[in-house]
């Protein structure tokens, strides 16, 4: 019985110490990442992430732009009927400076500026809010009912309104400049589009006075009533 069991347990069945130790390293390399696999990986994971934030991006600004294109309208049916009940569009002597063929710039420093003087001259008119409070008095007339995400400072900001905002963050752009009823004797040169008002959102693109003006015109990338 002894016999046997020594039989059963001999050390060469298995092999020796050295030849175990060389068989668990062997095993060691084949089952670890070599540091350019590793890389490779890395880069792989890397372009599938760019993609995926292009992707996201692009379908982002698409979004938006549907959204001013459907804000445009609406204000714009507003501005109808503002118009049937009061005879005229919307206009002051804010709406009248503002000239969509040389203002780019819905972020021209000081705040405010003619952007934003016009844009609030407008929601004014259109909500009946004409203190910019968010709140329009019980009994006032409003053409269009503004949401939160639509004003400047966007939520959650309950401060005054200083302007109605784009999708893109900036403020909508208006101008009676061109109008002949709204402002008999414009300049010489050409300060609208549309002989009733401009409505605009210069989207994306914002112009800079440090940046050359591109090619096309600017106008080319807003999204328009014109």
């Amino acid at each position: 019985m002894k016999k046997r069991a020594s039989r059963l347990f001999r050390s060469s069945d298995f092999g020796t110490p050295s030849s175990l130790n060389i068989r668990h390293s062997s095993f060691r390399a084949e089952g670890a990442f070599t540091i350019i696999e590793l890389l490779v990986v890395i880069a792989i994971i890397v372009i599938l992430a760019s993609l995926i934030l292009s992707t996201v991006s692009y379908v982002q600004k698409k979004g938006a732009r549907s959204r001013a294109e459907a804000e445009i309208a609406a204000m714009s049916a507003a501005l109808e009927s503002y118009k049937a009940d009061n005879g005229i569009y919307p206009q002051n002597s804010d709406t009248n400076a503002l000239y969509p063929t040389t203002d780019l710039n819905p972020n021209a420093t000081p705040i405010p500026n003619k952007y934003t003087k016009a844009s609030l001259y407008l929601y004014e008119q259109l909500s009946g809010d004409t203190n910019a409070t968010r709140q329009p008095p019980a009994n006032a007339k409003s053409y269009f009912v503004f949401k939160p995400n639509m004003l400047l400072p966007p939520p959650p900001s309950t401060a005054t309104v200083i302007a109605i905002r784009d999708p893109f963050g900036n403020s909508y752009g208006y101008s009676t400049a061109a109008n002949p009823q709204a402002n008999p004797t414009p300049a010489s040169s050409p300060v609208g589009y549309n002989p009733t008002y401009d409505l605009w959102s210069t989207a994306a693109y914002v112009a800079s006075t440090s940046s050359p003006t591109p090619s096309p015109a600017p106008q080319n990338f807003w999204i328009k009533n014109w």
